[in-house]
């Protein structure tokens, strides 16, 4: 894992699910935030996995860390409920490597403020989080092989 190059965005999905194929989430998240962030983030990668699971994780380097290297779980699906808007994936994800930095029409609201000397300025406002699905897709109720998915039981 030596050439592993930080932040690295994980997207663990279910496989059984196929939500790869029916919703293309994984696929489009990825495409987003590698447009959004280009070279500010080293790697956006796929997991599949199994259990009904959809969660995107951020590694990113931390001096604090036992072995400098800090998790943050940006989205999970069984936590959060649902799947994220690619707004607020882009959201969390600025908020760990970059918090000063002005996502554009991702952030559209502002707030007038009034600084120490009377002077008006704007700050971003940030919007509560929208889940865009309340419940997962229906799975299939077997894998490829053979294997039960644990949201379908």
């Amino acid at each position: 894992m030596d050439n592993i190059v930080y932040p690295r965005v994980t997207i663990q999905y279910c496989t059984q699910c196929k939500w790869l194929l029916r919703i293309s989430c994984p696929i489009k998240f990825a495409q987003e935030l590698l447009s959004t962030f280009s070279t500010s983030l080293g790697e956006v990668s796929l997991i599949p996995s199994t259990g009904g699971t959809f969660v995107v994780q951020i590694y990113h380097q931390n001096t604090a860390a036992a072995n400098g290297v800090q998790t943050t779980t940006l989205w999970d699906r069984k936590v959060d409920g649902g799947f994220p808007e690619t707004k607020q994936l882009k959201q969390r994800v600025r908020d760990v490597i970059d918090p000063g930095r002005n996502l554009g029409h991702v952030d559209s609201k502002k707030a007038i403020e009034t600084n120490a000397g009377g002077l008006a300025t704007s700050s971003l406002v940030a919007e509560k989080p929208k889940v865009v699905s309340e419940s997962a897709p229906t799975c299939s109720p077997r894998g490829a092989e053979g294997e039960v998915c644990e949201d379908c039981q």
